[in-house]
């Protein structure tokens, strides 16, 4: 007789990798800016029966809501793990914002997953705009941020991650690094930094940016 603790594991494993091919699937839609598609051009992609979508989720919607969070947390989680060892929380939230826009054009398919969630970003729970409130709000208290309205520097810092995503998108012909350093060095004077302070944490040296294809990694 089988060890049910086994039978048990396979199967939660075999419904994982179903529901990383749905969200995997939703990405490829959202990232060419196709939502309109029926639930069984998404079960093809995805390789799988258009029984087992309803196993994993209840709509579409539901479906690209999580790719999207899935996207978000996937970014969010790099720019972590690259600024983990970094004391100082205005350069953590520097460094993640110049790491961000480079990800547009190192990362183009992960970047306009994320882009798609638009003004959702700003609000999200998971991802990139829970984790650059933290920063911000560490700054303001260790004093390197002078900051009146958190909710209002959020809408200026994700406005302007958006608008130059979106422009790295439109304009191939820009240089990415440039463009999102001088960004960066404006939402640092927004946030209270002096010029010269702001251009000083710009020209730091920026973590190695290893890209993995998640799926391509083992389990």
């Amino acid at each position: 007789m089988p060890d049910p603790i086994k039978v048990t594991t396979r199967t939660d494993r075999r419904k994982a990798r179903t529901r990383a091919a749905l969200i995997k699937a939703a990405q490829r839609f959202l990232a060419e800016g196709r939502v309109n598609v029926a639930v069984l051009e998404i079960t093809q992609t995805a390789d799988i029966g258009l029984g087992s979508f309803y196993n994993h989720f209840e709509t579409k919607e539901e479906l690209f809501r999580a790719a999207i969070d899935d996207a978000l947390e996937a970014h969010a989680d790099l720019l972590e793990e690259l600024t983990a060892d970094i004391d100082d929380p205005a350069v953590v939230f520097a460094h993640s914002f110049r790491l961000t826009g480079r990800l547009h054009r190192a990362q183009p398919e992960l970047s306009r997953v994320v882009l798609s969630s638009g003004p959702a970003l700003l609000t999200s729970n998971v991802g990139l705009a829970p984790r650059a409130r933290r920063d911000i709000e560490a700054a303001v208290r260790r004093g390197r941020f002078k900051v009146a309205d958190i909710d209002l520097a959020m809408v200026v810092v994700a406005g302007a991650a958006i608008a130059l995503g979106q422009l790295l998108h439109a304009r191939p012909e820009r240089d990415d690094a440039a463009a999102t350093d001088q960004v960066t060095q404006d939402v640092l004077r927004m946030l209270g930094l002096t010029s010269s302070q702001a251009r000083k944490i710009c020209a730091m040296p920026l973590p190695q940016l290893i890209l993995v294809d998640r799926e391509q990694q083992p389990g």
